[in-house]
């Protein structure tokens, strides 16, 4: 799918770079973690006959500034903003840590009027959080000691003690298989690098990016409460045989948000969104549903 490269500046002056494509009201795609806009094609692909798809590097990665000094929830906050003044969306769809900056966006964002979110974490004292925690730790040590490969395979580690890593394919469950040992990683990290074009945002840059925002993810603890001020209508999704990790943030954000629908989907792993390993198309079912106004 061919798009155009589009930018806005933020409210403290970062560029927050965007892929936009398709026709029809725009929607905003709000990557997750170690990830960028060029893991969101399929999905924005299967949307774009219906809807204008905009998919911003978040801040910290590719076409977009770095975290900065001052980097908080708030920045998100204002990078969203800045995105759906641009491009005058009414809907958000954002998955994983992306997800948490959709709902929490929101708030401030009177002109978005749906969201839509998959497995996002708030920290609500549910099960799996202290292994979480030690997940967010054991990444911090590793990328403050420069250890790129060795963080990479720890988060992998962790990430594969989700039960639906066995519904994946034979290839990716080799592929994660071998994303867990640090010397596989450092070897995807060269060829990676080796191989990057264009917009397309190496490993070496997306690993280091995801520590800053898991630390906001930690400290969405004793949060829970702010969301009863989502004015936007929204949509809570999760995988089935999903972990406590995400169906507790949508047991506690589905008793606080005033408008709040939630659909359990087959088939779908905590990556489901993504081009590869996932299932775009039963996300983008639903985000037709949600956010047609038909």
């Amino acid at each position: 799918m061919e798009y155009s490269k589009k930018s806005v500046t933020s409210k403290d002056g970062t560029t927050i770079g965007f892929r936009q494509f398709g026709r029809g009201p725009a929607v905003v795609i709000l990557h997750g973690g170690a990830l960028a806009s060029q893991h969101y094609m399929k999905l924005g692909t299967a949307l774009a006959d219906e809807f204008t798809v905009c998919i911003p590097d978040r801040r910290g990665r590719g076409m977009s500034g770095p975290y900065g000094p001052d980097y908080s929830i708030n920045r998100e906050d204002e990078d969203l903003a800045a995105v759906v003044a641009e491009t005058g969306a009414r809907c958000v769809f954002g998955t994983a840590d992306g997800g948490l900056f959709a709902l929490h966006g929101s708030m401030s964002i009177p002109a978005v009027r749906k969201v839509a979110v998959f497995e996002p974490v708030v920290f609500v004292g549910q099960p799996g959080l202290e292994e979480f925690k030690q997940t967010i730790s054991r990444g911090e040590a590793l990328m403050a000691s420069g250890d790129i490969a060795g963080a990479m395979s720890s988060l992998a580690t962790d990430a594969g003690k989700d039960p639906r890593t066995q519904d994946v394919s034979a290839a990716y469950r080799l592929l994660g298989g071998l994303a867990t040992q640090p010397w596989a990683c450092r070897l995807a990290l060269w060829l990676d690098a080796v191989a990057a074009r264009g917009d397309k945002v190496p490993l070496r840059d997306l690993v280091p990016a995801l520590i800053p925002e898991l630390q906001q993810v930690r400290a969405t603890e004793g949060t829970i409460e702010d969301y009863r001020r989502v004015t936007a209508e929204c949509l809570l999704m999760c995988g089935r045989g999903a972990p406590t990790l995400f169906t507790g943030t949508a047991d506690a954000l589905q008793r606080v948000l005033p408008q709040s629908t939630r659909v359990e989907l087959p088939g779908c792993n905590h990556g489901a969104a993504q081009d590869q390993g996932g299932n775009p198309a039963a996300i983008a079912e639903q985000l037709r549903l949600f956010f047609s106004d038909k």
